[in-house]
């Protein structure tokens, strides 16, 4: 065993032991030790993540089991972990990312009481330890444990704030329809037990293994874990839970729904790629729904006026793109796109938490304008968050999401071309945000205009540190066209997707294709980037009321209204009916007739028992005779 895996258990151990002193504690802990605690645990798995990253870089990877979990008959379940080059990243992204939103949290949470700021950091650890969890699994079993503790944590978090009604609401879609992709997840695994029994993934994801599936097996149980995928990255059909999910705190919306939790159905199908590659139905059903989700989501999100609403339905368009590189088979550049949207979107975020801060709650765009004065280094790093994930050069979103493009157009120029019209849209609605907010004049209050100012040290660190990562964090994956070798993250994990790239086989675009289709997207980037500039720098609040395809884009397309009308109405009107006539009329009806009919009888024959003895007589005389008939005749 070497000794990446001899520490690696520490890894999510540590945030739960800061989960149980701060839940436990959290009446007894000051907001000082507790946030410290909180924040302290996360940075020090960041710093074995860390030494384990650099252990897997010099080729020090393996699988350690220690103890069966499950164990009956020949099926032999184990708890243990797997350390390659997949996990070791998406362990540096968790615990770096995760600790700059809990230091940025101690100052945003300020006002909580010393319990409830316990209780929160409480659940901000219990969540990194379930995600850790998931992606250091060694088999679908333990990644299903971090799976479901991941969907209960965004429950606790999305409704931090209990009291009111409309969160806790928001919580409860956002674990409902995860509970609806889980199913799909836990099929799966049912299948590869079936067919192979085991879960391990050593076991079920090798050549040789793949040769006791069947090509239904294979589509059967990746479809069955896109379902799973679908829910907890929120893909069509099971999206919307996400933008509802901003009810919670901004940390909580930076932390789960930009840089971690909706990542998990990515990092799953990125785990499964060799199935996925020897399945090209379940890959163009991936790539179809990544492609869809990415335009309806940038769709809506222009037309959005709450700041966090945006930014969450950019999250969920962000993610199709990620689906769309998974599925027409560029692994590596859709790990490469969550990586570099964990920098721009958490930066977006807390950026947006910061905003809001300063204007003491307020979330609608059209009441802010003119902040950059008043906050210059949260402007200056929002900006640049705003430049990464339009895909502008040389910032971080360009290189995964240039990669994802050509990747798309080496499958199909269609993909492509949808691809380029999400990513001119996406500039568009981010500089809408960006201009509506910090250029122009100030559209708020004259209370909150006195008020503005910058945001304390706590929360504007974070904000520099992943505003340096937003920049620069693209040069590890510099496309081939320009620099021989210089995809570093390619190379790093070629281990990992190396069967399906024999697989697949693809051929590299020419160098004039490959910088005619990045000059192409670049342009039209600029173009949105500029369109939205002019138009809402000087932005005025307006009276009139959407009309037309305006309306139907600021109310979302009406896929709420249509789920509650195809899904949740009848539903509710079937449970009524369950519940009033099945229930009540029908099951409690019979058992309480039963009752009563027992009740009535007994009233009836107690009548016998009249006090007489010559009555008693009489039925006894009766009786006899009755017993002699039966004896004689019968």
């Amino acid at each position: 065993m070497n000794n990446a895996l001899q520490i690696s258990w520490l890894i999510p151990i540590l945030p739960l032991i800061g989960f149980l002193i701060n839940g436990l504690g959290r009446k007894q802990l000051s907001k000082s030790a507790s946030g410290f605690l909180g924040s302290a645990v996360v940075l020090a798995s960041f710093c074995l993540s860390l030494w384990v990253f650099f252990q897997v870089l010099s080729g020090n990877t393996g699988t350690v089991q220690y103890f069966d979990f499950i164990h009956v008959g020949k099926l032999n379940i184990p708890f243990g972990f797997k350390i390659d080059q997949l996990s070791a990243l998406f362990l540096l992204i968790i615990t770096g990312i995760g600790f700059l939103i809990h230091v940025y949290s101690i100052s945003y949470m300020h006002e909580e009481s010393s319990a409830d700021f316990a209780k929160y950091f409480s659940f901000m650890n219990l969540f990194v330890f379930s995600m850790l969890l998931l992606v250091m699994a060694e088999n679908y079993v333990v990644m299903y444990i971090g799976w479901e503790g991941v969907g209960i944590c965004s429950y606790f978090l999305i409704g931090y704030w209990f009291k009111n009604k409309d969160y806790t609401d928001a919580g409860k879609k956002a674990f409902i329809m995860n509970r609806i992709g889980d199913l799909g997840f836990l099929l799966a695994a049912f299948w590869f037990i079936a067919k192979t029994g085991s879960v391990s993934f050593d076991k079920v994801l090798t050549p040789e293994a793949v040769k006791l599936l069947s090509n239904f097996d294979i589509t059967a149980i990746t479809l069955l874990l896109l379902v799973g995928a679908t829910g907890k990255s929120a893909q069509i059909p099971l999206f919307t839970w996400l933008p509802d999910a901003m009810a919670g705190p901004t940390p909580v919306s930076a932390l789960i729904h930009a840089a971690t939790m909706v990542t998990a159905g990515v990092y799953m199908i990125a785990r499964t790629n060799l199935l996925y590659s020897l399945s090209p139905i379940s890959q163009s059903v991936v790539a179809i729904v990544g492609l869809v989700t990415a335009v309806l989501a940038a769709t809506i999100a222009l037309k959005q006026n709450d700041i966090k609403k945006v930014l969450a339905y950019s999250t969920v368009s962000q993610l199709g793109y990620m689906f769309l590189a998974l599925g027409v088979g560029a692994y590596t550049g859709a790990i490469f796109h969550v990586m570099t949207h964990a920098f721009f979107k958490a930066l977006l975020f807390l950026g947006a938490g910061s905003v809001i801060h300063a204007m003491s709650g307020q979330q609608d765009m059209r009441y802010m304008g003119g902040l950059k004065k008043n906050m210059p280094i949260t402007h200056i790093t929002f900006l640049l968050a705003c430049f990464a994930i339009a895909g502008i050069p040389p910032f971080s979103g360009f290189f995964s999401k240039d990669e994802i493009l050509a990747a798309a157009f080496s499958r199909s120029p269609i993909l492509w071309v949808v691809g380029v019209l999400t990513a001119v849209m996406t500039a568009f609605y981010m500089f809408r945000l960006y201009a509506m907010t910090f250029r122009g004049n100030f559209r708020g209050t004259t209370e909150q205009e006195h008020h503005l100012h910058e945001s304390p040290s706590a929360m504007t660190v974070p904000l520099i540190i992943l505003a340096i990562l937003s920049v620069v964090g693209g040069f590890v994956g510099i496309p081939e066209v320009f620099t021989a070798n210089g995809h570093q993250l390619n190379n790093f994990l070629e281990p990992v997707f190396r069967e399906s790239n024999k697989i697949l086989a693809v051929h590299p675009l020419s160098h004039t294709t490959e910088y005619t289709l990045m000059a192409v997207s670049v342009v039209g980037a600029l173009i949105g980037l500029w369109v939205a500039w002019r138009k809402f720098s000087a932005y005025q609040i307006s009276t009139a009321p959407e009309t037309g395809l305006g309306k139907i884009l600021a109310n979302k397309w009406y896929v709420d209204e249509l789920y509650n009308a195809v899904i949740t109405r009848p539903m509710h009107a079937f449970g009524d009916f369950l519940g009033n006539v099945v229930d009540k009329k029908g099951i409690d009806g019979i058992v309480n007739g039963i009752g009563k009919f027992v009740n009535y009888g007994s009233r009836q024959v107690r009548w016998l028992q009249s006090g007489q003895v010559g009555a008693y007589i009489l039925l006894m005389v009766l009786g006899i005779l009755g017993l002699f008939i039966i004896q004689l005749f019968l």
